[in-house]
């Protein structure tokens, strides 16, 4: 960018603010929520410092994405330039269970878990790409939601949400916003019939507090199952990683039978090595995001680990 439309952006920086703290006050006395671009509410009757946390650090990383000039990198660099930014953030367990009824696209920049993590660099590397700044909270929440919500739409129903990273790849490539690599990696297939979030719905807020959805989410997960899963297993990843570029996601196949992934992050080149970059709850790892070593060496050092799926997202313009 131009340092006379940087310029222009950090001014703009101000009014944006002013603007989305009106907003956090509209929400505080009323409930209402952002809006879009096109004018429909973020949340609902959700307020927006419900959906939206940690807005210093989002206007933060616009500010650095435009005076680094991000916008011009490739995609899988551009998300792990804002993966970097994120690195030492806290781990948080739960950030997407932010009401009892009502679900929404939402994103929160204090704490991220690992699926939080990957795709909340995803969805700022896009939107940076795909409009001119400045860029608002609301921006960042659509493409949030495209890449979180079946078929890019959130209903306002816990299971629009789609709860299983092989449901996200498979409904994501065929929508043409990226490729699962697995099977063209050597990847080959597993099938489970499992029902991990029936069995652990106590853990999860929406679950507990609306029972019908229970029957609903059997049916969700009976659908996963049958999805054509394929995976590298943990002995041949050395081999792929060459083939492995920065800001692939990259999910880590457990040997646990209730679900097929049980940890994700992303790729990220060194050199003639791919790290893993990731949020971890690892005590020893400081519970934060991290990179962390060579992906392949970090599989063999798991013994719960059985492989891996590779994802390669693609350029998405809403």
């Amino acid at each position: 960018m131009p340092p006379a439309s940087r310029r222009q952006f950090i001014a703009s920086l101000a009014t944006t603010s002013a603007g989305l703290m009106f907003s956090q006050a509209c929400s505080a006395k009323s409930g209402c929520a952002a809006l879009t671009a096109c004018g429909q509410p973020y949340g609902g009757p959700l307020s927006w410092r419900t959906v939206f946390v940690g807005e210093e650090k989002f206007n933060s990383l616009c500010l650095r994405a435009v005076r680094e000039n991000w916008a011009a990198l490739p995609l899988g660099q551009r998300t792990t330039a804002v993966a970097r930014a994120l690195l030492g953030t806290r781990y948080g367990s739960f950030t997407l269970e932010i009401d009892d009824h009502i679900e929404a696209a939402s994103a929160n920049f204090q704490e991220l878990d690992c699926w939080t993590f990957y795709e909340v660099s995803l969805a700022f590397a896009r939107l940076i790409h795909a409009r001119p700044a400045p860029w608002t909270g609301a921006d960042l929440l659509r493409f949030i939601e495209l890449e979180r919500y079946r078929d890019g739409q959130c209903n306002g129903l816990y299971l629009s949400r789609m709860h299983h990273l092989e449901e996200v790849f498979a409904n994501n490539e065929g929508r043409g916003l990226g490729r699962n690599l697995t099977r063209a990696l050597g990847g080959l297939p597993v099938h489970r019939d499992f029902r991990e979030m029936q069995i652990a719905w106590k853990s999860y807020r929406y679950l507990r507090c609306n029972p019908s959805y229970r029957s609903g989410m059997a049916k969700v997960e009976q659908r996963v199952s049958q999805l054509p899963v394929t995976y590298i297993p943990k002995g041949e990843v050395a081999h792929i990683e060459p083939q492995l570029q920065s800001g692939d996601v990259l999910a880590i196949v457990s040997k646990d039978d209730s679900a097929y992934t049980s940890h994700v992050g992303l790729a990220l080149r060194d050199g003639s090595t791919c790290r893993f970059m990731h949020a971890t709850s690892s005590r020893d790892k400081g519970r934060r995001c991290v990179v962390d070593q060579r992906i392949s060496q970090y599989l063999a050092e798991k013994a719960h680990d059985l492989g891996l799926i590779v994802f390669r997202p693609f350029e998405v313009a809403v």
